[in-house]
């Protein structure tokens, strides 16, 4: 990656982009218009289990759910083709896959590169594991359902 200073006019240092993408603490991973991953940082790794070596040029199937892949596969191509995401910078919840094969969640927003053509070229996603978070909220759910059949339970012996 090159570095870039679009405020040369304020002096403002040169921001290395490199550096910028591997310290980030989302997982920053770019897709082709094939789908076949171009760009897996560190946190990718720490996330999904796959070495960077593991995950470029693989196709995203790595870490998508087998359930998931059709829809998944269908709204990709769509926006290669239309240049339009419907989500934009809604973050998405899904599923996904690790390396050692549980499931996890993640939450995540995408962004369009275009060429100079000005069609889509790659799509960027940043990436957070949300797992323990799912789950504790799964937890407090239950407790709350259970809470609620108390209540409720108390209610009709009255």
């Amino acid at each position: 990656m090159s570095d870039t200073n679009d405020n040369n006019k304020t002096n403002a240092p040169a921001i290395d982009l490199g550096q910028l993408v591997e310290g980030a603490g989302d997982g920053i991973c770019v897709c082709d218009a094939r789908g076949n991953i171009i760009l897996w940082n560190a946190a990718c790794e720490r996330i999904f289990g796959f070495s960077r070596e593991e995950a470029m040029g693989r196709s995203l199937d790595l870490i998508i759910p087998e359930r998931q892949r059709q829809r998944h596969w269908d709204g990709y191509e769509k926006t290669m083709e239309t240049g339009i995401t419907r989500y934009g910078t809604t973050l998405l919840k899904v599923p996904s896959l690790h390396k050692d094969g549980h499931t996890i969640s993640i939450a995540f927003t995408v962004s369009l590169l275009k060429g100079s053509d000005g069609k889509v070229n790659a799509i960027v996603a940043m990436v957070r594991d949300e797992t323990e978070r799912f789950q504790e909220e799964r937890k407090l759910r239950a407790r709350l359902a259970e809470a609620e059949r108390m209540i409720n339970s108390t209610g009709d012996a009255r």
